[in-house]
């Protein structure tokens, strides 16, 4: 796993603030020392936070049922993937996200597939 840097090259989880400061500078991990802006960076955070968990959730059961798609074609006697299908998967999530779209794609294929 990597570390998440902050803009200014500080590790985001040190308490050190992007104008170089502690936490008492403003509220900690929000990188600016202006209440009212570190409240609202705060709100959308849990948010975020949110929607990150709604992610995770969805990727865990993305996964689960692909693997099932799989062992469901292989004991029926087909192959273990279906290249056409992968990349229809591909295409529409370069279509709607670009570059990063087909990395999410190919992420998203492997989990549910394993490396090939």
């Amino acid at each position: 796993m990597t570390d998440v840097m902050e803009q200014n090259g500080v590790p985001a989880d040190s308490g050190v603030t992007s104008n170089g400061t502690g936490p008492e500078a403003g509220t900690p991990g929000t990188g600016t020392a202006e209440p009212g802006a570190a409240a609202r960076i705060a709100e959308i955070r849990v948010r975020i936070d949110e929607i990150d968990r709604a992610l995770v959730e969805l990727w865990q059961e993305r996964a689960a049922l692909s693997r099932e798609v799989g062992a469901t074609r292989m004991a029926s006697g087909g192959t273990r993937l279906v290249l056409s299908r992968e990349q229809e998967i591909l295409e529409r999530f370069r279509a709607a996200l670009g570059a990063d779209g087909t990395q999410l794609a190919l992420l998203l294929l492997r989990a549910g597939r394993g490396p090939l």
